[in-house]
Parts: structure tokens; sequence; C-alpha cells
């Protein structure tokens, strides 16, 4: 008992595994292979059982016309057997049995018996005056005329008997036996399940068509609706879809193209109120870094100038549209944390003390805190918590090196140092712009990324920077 649930459960997971990866291979088939594959497993289905109910309805029309024309044989030879019975003439009788032999090649045997079942006359001439005895068999028919048709085993095949009772004035003389071979049967269902499965593989061939048919029918305004939905939702739709048909699937169609053409007029809208926000949003920015800066006159329009050098080196790096704006913004939004640092340290004109220096030095973090509160200005925190971190990883806040600095934060690091050392501050003047590209030069590799080092270079150098004085990019 446990060896066959055994053997139920391995056979059960041996099935299961193909089953498994056929389905999800029928998941992953295109929509036009499941309409043509289940239109053509129903049609398929449908045919085949019609084909063996009409197989089987056909097998019993023979049947049943084979045994009638056995029946009207029988009646036909007793018909004119009573009388010949009657008076034993024997050479009639055997007349009658030869000449139904002769005409129905598919009855093995014609047999004339009297009452007590004793051969009068047959078609084997040696079974004359022998006793025919019933054999038993499986009854098919039995009429009220006295008919009785009987399926009998023989040896060469499946026989049909069928007795016939010799009546005359009312008086029953015997009977006529006959038998009909099964094969004549088998010829004939043969011939029919031909015919009827040539129609059947018609059909089939004819619905696999018909399926595809179907199918491309359905697909075209399918696929027509898929490639809109697409296009809409990337924004380049630019004409309606084309509309196949006036039934269930053109309404879907006709009212999608009217969903797109409100959702492009609400997007036009919405980009242009987009674009009025982010000019209005960019305003703001620069009067935020305007009056940070306007805490102290000597850095007044330090974030702005420190803007238009870092978008120098991202355009030709090849920064895009977007990242420069982005770039942008972080650079006005670099020094926000100074809003935090005390007048004290902010405007000494001293040098400043260990814990002053620390504390000028926590402005990175004030901002990128003053950042977390609008999430909509997270993506400027690395720039402003990292504008001071040094390429060998000796800045500050983190000690981040090398290609781990943010690469906004490194650009800005790059725009702030030369703005610096360009500019007065408290407890020094200004150096020339020449002095400040030596400085960014030798820090190379040590403050700032050599890459970017040499394109901020090559870029001061084209604009003769150094031969000026710097005074922002009127300057170039």
């Amino acid at each position: 008992m446990h060896k066959t649930a055994a053997c139920i459960r391995a056979l059960v997971r041996l099935i299961r595994a193909p089953l498994m990866i056929m389905s999800e291979r029928f998941k992953s088939a295109s929509l036009r292979f499941k309409i043509a594959f289940f239109t053509v497993i129903l049609l398929t289905g449908t045919s085949l059982v019609l084909c063996i109910m009409t197989i089987q309805i056909m097998n019993n029309y023979v049947l049943n016309e084979i045994i009638k024309r056995g029946e009207s044989v029988g009646k036909s030879i007793a018909a004119s057997a009573g009388y010949s019975l009657l008076s034993r003439d024997l050479l009639a009788l055997d007349t009658l049995v030869y000449k139904a032999k002769l005409s129905n090649s598919d009855m093995p045997y014609v047999a004339i018996v009297d009452p007590n079942m004793k051969v009068v006359v047959h078609s084997d001439t040696p079974m004359i005056g022998e006793t025919m005895h019933i054999t038993k068999g499986r009854p098919l028919s039995q009429a009220g005329d006295g008919i009785m048709v009987r399926e009998l085993p023989n040896p060469s095949g499946t026989i049909f008997e069928i007795s016939c009772p010799i009546v005359f004035m009312d008086k029953t003389l015997g009977n006529v036996i006959l038998g009909l071979n099964r094969s004549v049967l088998i010829e004939a269902q043969k011939k029919v399940a031909d015919r009827i499965l040539i129609v059947f593989g018609v059909i089939v061939v004819l619905g696999i068509f018909m399926s595809s048919l179907l199918a491309s029918f359905l697909m075209k305004p399918i696929q027509e609706l898929s490639a809109g939905v697409d296009e809409l939702k990337k924004g380049t739709a630019k004409k309606p879809l084309r509309i196949y048909s006036q039934d269930e699937l053109g309404d879907l169609t006709r009212n999608f193209n009217e969903m797109a053409a409100q959702i492009a007029e609400q997007r036009g809208k919405l980009n242009r109120y987009a674009h009025d926000l982010e000019e209005a949003y960019v305003s703001i920015v620069k009067v935020v870094a305007a009056a940070i800066d306007a805490r102290d006159s000597y850095t007044h329009g330090h974030s702005a100038r420190v803007a238009q050098l870092s978008l120098l080196i991202g355009k030709e790096i090849g920064l895009s549209p977007d990242e420069l704006t982005d770039l942008e913004v972080a650079c006005l939004f670099h020094d926000v944390g100074k809003i935090k640092t005390p007048d004290s340290i902010l405007l000494k004109p001293d040098k400043l003390s260990p814990a002053e220096y620390k504390e000028m030095m926590s402005h990175v973090e004030y901002g990128a805190t003053i950042l977390s509160w609008a999430p909509s200005l997270e993506k400027y925190i690395p720039s402003t918590r990292h504008h001071h971190e040094w390429h060998n990883g000796k800045g500050y806040p983190d000690g981040l090196s090398g290609d781990n600095i943010p690469l906004f934060a490194a650009i800005i690091a790059i725009g702030d140092t030369f703005d610096a050392i360009t500019s007065d501050r408290p407890y020094r003047k200004a150096r020339s712009a020449e002095d400040a590209l030596k400085e960014i030069n030798r820090m190379s590799g040590i403050q700032f990324r050599p890459d970017l080092v040499v394109v901020f270079t090559k870029l001061m150098e084209k604009h003769r920077v150094h031969r000026k004085p710097w005074t922002g990019l009127k300057a170039l």
C-alpha cells in the first residue's frame, strides 16, 4: 500500500514539472497564439465529438439496413416456400435457397427448416436432413411477425442470424434461416468512417485557417491599442488610433482616442505649469542664495559666481540640460547652512579659533539638515554636504575620497575655492585669478579631482582669465 502511494506521488511529481513548464510558456505566449489555440482546441474537440456521434449513428443505420435487407430476403423466401414446403417440392425450395445465396454473397448460409428445426434444404448440401441447433447468441430484435435477429459468434467472424417463419394458410410450416456476415457491416462502416474523417479533417483545416483570421481580426485593434498606450506613456502620441470595426473593440479604440486627446491637452497644460513653477522655484532659490550671501558683504554674489564657474565645467564634461539645471540650483544652495552660523564667526576679521573653525565647518551639515525638511530638495543634499570633501579623503564632514565624492560636490569644490581665493575676505585681500589657478593645480589629486582640474584650467586659459582681474563671467 505504501509502495503504491509512493509510486503515485512520484508519478504526480514527474507529470507536474512538464505541466508547470508548459503553463509558464503558455502564459508568455502571444495573445494571437492563445486565441488561435483555444479556437482550434474548441473546434477540434467539438468536431471530434460530432464525428464520433455521427459514426455511431451511421453504424447503427448501416446495421439496421443490413438486417432489413436480410429480413426482406427471408420474408421473400418464406412467402414463396410455403406451398412448395407443403407439397414437398424440394426442387423449388432448393432453387429459392440457391438464388438467394447466389444474389447475396455476404450470406454464408441460407436454409429452410421444418417446425422441428430439421433442415429441409440448405445452401450447404451436406447439412440437409440435419437438425439445426439454436446457438446461444445476443438477441438484437424480435418483431411481432415472429422474425428474430441474433448476433452469433463464429470462428470466421460474427454472424447476424435471421429467422423468418414460413406461414401458409395460417399454419406455421417451418422457418427460413439465413446468416449475414459482419464483414459487410465492417466494410460499410469503414467507408462511412473514411468519409466522415475526411470531412472532419477538412473542418479542422478550415477551423485553423478561420481561427487565424479571427485572431488577426481581433489582434489588429488590440495591437493598435497596445501601441497607443505605449506612445501615451512615453508622451509621443501624435495621431489618433485607427478604428478597424464598429463593434465593442471599435468603441474602445474611439474612447481611447478621446481619452488620449484629453490627456495630451492636460499634459501640455501641466508642462506649462511645471515650466512656470520651475522658473519661479529657481528664482526663489536665487533670492535665498542672495539673502545668504548678503549676510557677509565680502561674499556678496558668491553663490551665483560659483554657479557660473560650475556650469562652465558641467557643459564642458557633457552634462545634460536637466543636469545643468540641477547643478546650478545645487550651487545656489551649497552654503545654505551658513544661515545658522553666528555673525561673530561668519564676519570675524581675524583668524578663527579651533572651536570657531569647527562651528564654521558645521555649515555643510546644517545645510543638509535644512534641505532634508523639503522632499523636493533632498537631491541637493549630497552636493551641499560634501562640497568640502577632499580627493585624498582628508576633507569634511565624512572624509569621502576619490569617486565616492558626488560629482556635483567635486565640481562645486573647484568653483567655490576659485571664487574664495579671488574675493576679499575680512582677514585678507583678494588674490589674482592666476594665483587661484596655481593653487587649484597644486591641490589637484589632493583636494580636487584631477580630471576636473584639467578641464577647469583649460577653460580658464581659453578665456585668458589669468591675465585679467576676476570679477565673474563678465570678465570672460
